[in-house]
């Protein structure tokens, strides 16, 4: 037990590196110039040495469980300890937090809470995020072929998790700096998402470990692709364009509408 403690420790220092570190280097902006200094940003998203790493080292610790026995170890401790010690029903819950960040976010805006990005722009970001990750993930779910602890296939990574991490860097980005209050309870709801994977018996710990760093980068590398991309669609001043997600079961579409 003192062994799964300290392990799962590690994993959400790793998780909340990304988050903690970025607040940490802040800069403190004053709220009656907020909204200026948010757009004068544009999309330029800073990462830290601490972060990247971070979120480097939650992907790595996934794929070191390949080689390793005392991980594959943990993960069978974990699943003991969250899963099997005391039965229980299954709990669908995640199925739904895993989106509630990124739903926030739109949420913020509708409500008239200007965040860094506009509402168009922040649901481009959102879609590219989840094309990334769901494009990552399905693939080393198919190259992998990890049975999940409950006995079905395809295990590494866990897809909720990288929605959720990502959904929740979507809501730092865009709300971080008006309140740490939205990615602390973004991050908690993210982790409260892999907590319940493995709870569920649907993961094992090195599955949503990896995740969470999935989801983190997909995020990021959207607002670094995402002007490239929309500069490409808005060649001509005179249209806008409106881009909106679309889900279904372990599947992603879009749908664009653009006026001239």
């Amino acid at each position: 037990m003192n062994k799964l403690i300290i392990y799962c420790c590690v994993w959400l220092i790793l998780a909340s590196t990304t988050t903690l570190a970025q607040m940490s280097g802040a800069e403190q902006i004053d709220s009656s110039n907020y909204k200026a200094k948010m757009y004068d940003t544009g999309f330029r998203v800073k990462m830290s040495p601490y972060t990247a790493i971070g979120a480097s080292a939650s992907i790595a610790y996934g794929f070191a469980k390949f080689g390793s026995h005392s991980l594959n170890d943990l993960d069978i401790l974990a699943r003991k300890e969250f899963a099997l010690e005391h039965p229980h029903s299954r709990l669908r819950l995640d199925d739904y937090l895993q989106f509630a960040p990124g739903a926030s976010v739109f949420v913020l805006s509708g409500l008239g809470i200007k965040g860094k990005s506009s509402t168009v722009d922040q649901s481009g970001i959102y879609l590219l995020s989840n094309i990334i990750l769901n494009i990552t993930v399905q693939s080393l779910k198919r190259s992998t072929k990890l049975p999940r602890p409950d006995g079905t296939s395809n295990s590494f990574p866990s897809g909720h998790t990288a929605e959720a991490f990502a959904s929740a860097e979507l809501l730092n980005q865009e709300y971080g700096r008006a309140s740490t209050v939205y990615p602390v309870l973004g991050y908690a709801t993210a982790l409260s998402t892999a907590y319940l994977r493995m709870y569920n018996n649907k993961h094992w710990l090195s599955d949503v470990v990896t995740g969470a760093g999935i989801g983190f980068f997909s995020t990021r590398l959207s607002y670094w692709l995402y002007p490239k991309i929309k500069k490409v669609f808005s060649s001509r001043r005179t249209s806008t364009s409106m881009i909106m997600p679309s889900y279904s079961y372990d599947s992603i579409g879009a749908r664009m509408v653009r006026s001239f």
